[in-house]
């Protein structure tokens, strides 16, 4: 046979004719191959007559006959269904979409930050996935995002996604930089809080990185990641090298960030507006004749940050080795002065294939992160800037004398002081590395076993800074505050795999049998020095006074074995059975290995062989099964003891809240099913999904008897379920030579019920309790409403969760030359608890504070007799993303492209809110999201793009 075969070259190009660079051409379902060079091309050895099929990322498959006397040429067209698209089925097996029987949203490069970059990486996600609930923190640069899948997994337990790059297991953590000793939004004696507003660590990827990103939205789906997989996995693929003319790409984003709503005050007071806000008439008019009436929220939030974006890249290599290497720079100015994100990275991506039958891949990346996010968001001290605009009168004067000093008119915080001389910056420095190994260990014309190999590593180190020195004057007491940490966290993990495909007879059937083993091994160590009463001017913890340390740490190991097992009959059934087995030290019984079973099925009609596709192209049914869990924290666990110094003997406290050493995983189970319709050759695409998801042993801190020791204890005590839908269509409207015009609408909704809960209810925590509204867990109701404590007792007064949310992203190519691009994202209910709008209702600083209601009440006056009021629906419709790009037709020598684009990202808001942002979540990562207290305003983003290809 080796002796018949002849050398078959070809070239693969899109409809337009441009070259697609990294297309495989697959022959005898992958048994050989290649893949297409820069420019397209491809040379493959096989039997003249031989069927090869080629796949493209965003294009159909197309299968054309092996002919050695010319050279093949292969048009792929757009696959707007996706039902090419190659997803995951195991850890070590894919198939394509339109033989999955899972759910799975992808996203392509292009529609992650092809049309106006986000900030970063988790911010680009926000509107493109169907079942996510994403809310922003805060406009703070560097990030700080909330990121749910199909609603809620757990009250006080994991509810952020497991996030995998290139086979990696990576952290999320967000860590705080201590400024809750500073702000006491947390309470006086913790030196953590989640209302520090830390961004989470995958912030730090580079989206211009990825290739593309799947994910796993529900047990169905992430079983194959067994207990870590609770809330969801997000796997992410980065860009890989092509063979042939090694080929360069430089591009330079120039932009301008801006907020996209202030507040206000009302400019023309009259007398009766200030009697309303009982403002001091005549100190007033003096101060507005002098003109030293200030708007301290415009001055500091009314800034503009400069944008830079600049990355190059390298792509190339030879048939047998092929590379990518990247490098990026971003450096982004806040909105407010001495605030911004910078982001440096380089990536260098190797694979090489030694035959037919063994292969290696290595991937890697380094990144330094800087953020700055200031003084913001809720406190108990006065001290913060948010605060501090809010409570500080217009007529009161904060500005520097002409030798650079600050007065203390409020006796405590002056803001301006604040953001000239204090600093809240955190550094990371981070190693994302990994390698893959693939050997063919034995191929038949009905059998091929693979073995599988992969193992990585992901290493941060952050050293923040919180510097509040002694010349602030809220610092007098404390004598100046330096706040350091440094945080050490290193994951590890390999897995192993063996895979098998067999194809009996006559091919109608196959059989891919799936074992493997993984383990991963994390550490995480925080240590914060916290000094006070600094000397003199000094900056330094070396000269302090005091110093005050806290440390955290921990670690975990995992291990796990999986099973599976696949069936295809004639590509319109498909079969899925498997089990994973893991034990892990974060469970109670470490020794334990818990099985979480996975099983699916779907059924492709229209492959059956006696369709007729004129109308129909596609028609799949499908339904899925699923369970995995999610670890119980920590301090569930084990009870924690604190550090103390009495009589100025050192000691420990016990904590208040009593672990328990067996307590349980939380159990997820759920059953997923639906159908994906194909019309019109593909130009009109629907697919529908419904959920049912149980989260059982529920984990919560029962209140506990006070002669016991303890007030709570941790317990197993619930049940919670979530139900959804998600609706997604994709349609081609115009595709011809002036027009092409492809179109995605995506609609999903989730509700959530506490259908089992062995202890009273209770309060979330994550809020300022029921007499301001409160997240309140009840059973037979919603697991995320808001109530408010009344003299009738509790009222319900809405939910966090959206009622519905849907998303419209539009591409079009016109004249060939010019590109469009614009996502517009609707979110219809959930509640936010405004208490920025209470705060700014005290100090009288509403706009609207003196007009009246139909009552002839002062509005202001009447929310602050009903505070539920302040509980607003946060609706909103939002321009996330505009772009237009221009493709030069003229190109130097040398140059194969040169395109010029302008974009907008968030730029228009459209929403009934009176807060900075409808999106906002004081609490950070945590359950409860929708807590607004005088956050950082959120910006919008206008963007210049050069990009040059050769």
């Amino acid at each position: 046979m080796q002796a018949q075969n002849q050398t078959v070259k070809g070239r693969v190009t899109d409809v337009t004719g441009n070259p697609l660079p990294g297309a495989s051409i697959a022959v005898q379902k992958g048994r050989t191959g290649a893949v297409t060079n820069a420019e397209g091309r491809f040379e493959i050895n096989v039997a003249p007559g031989t069927k090869l099929t080629i796949n493209f990322t965003g294009y159909k498959s197309a299968t054309v006959i092996a002919d050695p006397s010319a050279p093949l040429q292969v048009v792929l067209e757009d696959d707007i269904a996706k039902l090419d698209e190659v997803i995951v089925t195991g850890l070590a097996t894919t198939v394509k979409r339109r033989n999955a029987a899972n759910s799975v949203a992808t996203i392509s490069a292009k529609e992650l930050a092809g049309a106006a970059p986000a900030q970063t990486f988790d911010a680009a996600l926000s509107g493109k996935i169907t079942g996510a609930n994403i809310t922003a923190n805060s406009g703070a640069p560097g990030g700080g995002l909330s990121i749910k899948l199909r609603g809620v997994s757990s009250i006080y337990g994991t509810i952020q996604p497991l996030f995998v790059i290139d086979g990696v297991i990576v952290s999320n953590r967000a860590t705080s930089t201590g400024i809750n000793v500073v702000s006491q939004a947390g309470g006086p004696t913790n030196a953590t809080s989640g209302q520090d507003n830390p961004a989470s660590r995958i912030a730090d990827l580079n989206p211009n990185d990825i290739e593309n990103v799947e994910i796993l939205k529900g047990a169905s789906a992430s079983a194959i990641y067994g207990s870590q997989a609770s809330a969801g996995v997000v796997i992410i693929t980065t860009k890989k090298g092509r063979s042939g003319k090694t080929s360069f790409a430089v591009n330079q984003d120039l932009g301008v960030a801006t907020a996209r709503k202030l507040l206000g005050m009302k400019k023309d007071l009259t007398d009766e507006d200030l009697e309303a806000r009982d403002w001091d008439i005549p100190t007033v008019r003096a101060a507005q004749a002098s003109g030293k009436f200030f708007d301290y929220e415009k001055e500091v939030f009314g800034g503009k940050g400069f944008l830079r974006n600049t990355t190059v890249s390298m792509n190339g290599g030879s048939e047998k080795t092929t590379f990518h290497l990247s490098a990026g720079l971003k450096d982004e100015e806040g909105i407010v002065r001495n605030t911004g994100y910078s982001n440096a990275n380089v990536r260098l991506n190797l694979n090489h294939k030694v035959s037919d039958r063994v292969k290696f891949g290595f991937t890697s990346a380094y990144m330094n992160t800087n953020a700055d996010r200031g003084l913001f968001g809720n406190e108990n001290s006065g001290n913060t800037v948010g605060y501090g605009i809010i409570a500080t009168s217009p007529w009161i004067d904060l500005h520097p004398d002409a030798n650079g000093i600050y007065p203390n008119p409020r006796n405590g915080a002056n803001i301006l002081q604040t953001i000239a001389h204090s600093e809240n910056s955190e550094k990371v420095n981070r190693v994302l590395t990994g390698g893959t190994a693939e050997f063919v260990l034995q191929q038949s014309p009905t059998s091929t076993t693979r073995l599988m190999g992969r193992a990585g590593l992901d290493f941060y180190h952050t050293k923040s800074l919180a510097l509040f020195p002694a010349m602030l004057h809220f610092e007098a007491v404390t004598g100046g505050r330096n706040i350091r940490g440094n945080t050490y966290e290193m994951n590890t993990s390999w897995a192993g795999f063996l895979v098998n495909t067999f194809t009996p007879g006559q091919g109608n059937l196959t059989f891919t049998t799936t074992g493997g083993i993984t383990h991963e091994a994390g550490d995480y160590d925080q240590l914060l020095n916290i000094a006070s009463r600094l000397v003199g001017d000094e900056t330094s913890q070396g000269q302090a006074a005091a110093i005050r340390v806290t440390q955290t740490r921990s670690s975990y190991r995992n291990d796990g074995l999986f099973f599976q097992e696949e069936l295809a009959y004639k590509e319109f059934l498909n079969f899925t059975v498997g089990a994973r087995f893991d034990r892990s030290t974060n469970n109670g019984d470490y020794k334990k290995f818990n099985i979480y079973p996975k099983a699916n099925a779907s059924w492709n009609i229209t492959k059956m062989g006696q369709w007729d596709g004129a109308l129909v192209n596609d028609l799949k049914f499908r339904i899925a099964y699923g369970e995995s869990s999610g670890f119980p924290t920590f301090n569930s666990r084990f009870t924690n003891m604190a550090p103390s110094v009495i009589g100025g003997l050192p000691g420990s406290i016990v904590s208040l809240s009593l672990g328990d050493p067996n307590i349980k995983s939380e159990r997820q189970t759920e059953l997923e099913g639906g159908f994906d319709l194909s019309l019109f050759n593909g130009k009109l695409n629907f697919e529908a999904t419904v959920y049912n998801k149980v989260i059982r042993d529920l984990l919560v801190a029962a209140d506990w008897p006070g002669s016991t020791g303890f007030n709570s204890r941790w317990v197993n005590a619930g049940e919670l379920r979530n139900r959804g839908v998600e609706l997604s269509l994709r349609a081609t409207p115009f595709n011809n030579r002036n027009v092409r015009w492809n179109t995605t609408v995506n609609y999903w909704l989730n509700r959530s019920k506490v259908l089992k809960l062995n202890v009273p209810a209770f309060d979330q925590g994550d809020s300022f309790g029921a007499g301001l509204g409160t997240i309140w867990i009840e059973e037979g109701k919603s697991a995320t409403q808001l109530v408010i404590e009344e003299a009738a007792g509790l009222r319900v007064l809405g939910d966090i969760e959206p009622r519905f949310q849907l998303s419209w992203f539009n591409d079009v190519n016109f004249f060939k030359n010019w590109t469009f691009r614009a996502m517009l994202h609707y979110k219809k209910g959930g509640a936010n608890v405004n208490l920025t709008r209470y705060l700014r209702d005290g100090s009288g600083l509403s706009s609207d504070f003196s007009d009246k209601n139909d009552k002839g009440e002062y509005l202001a006056e009447a929310r602050g007799n009903d505070v539920s009021q302040y509980t607003e629906d946060a609706t909103y419709l939002r321009l996330r993303e505009v772009a237009l790009f221009y493709q030069l037709p003229v190109r130097p020598r040398g140059i194969s492209n040169i395109q010029i684009g302008v974009s907008a990202n968030n730029y228009f808001t459209l929403a009934k809110y009176s807060g900075y942002d409808p999106e906002v979540s004081n609490f950070g990562s945590t359950f409860g999201t929708g807590i607004d207290v005088a956050p950082y305003a959120a910006t919008k983003r206008l963007q210049f793009h050069l990009s040059v290809n050769f």
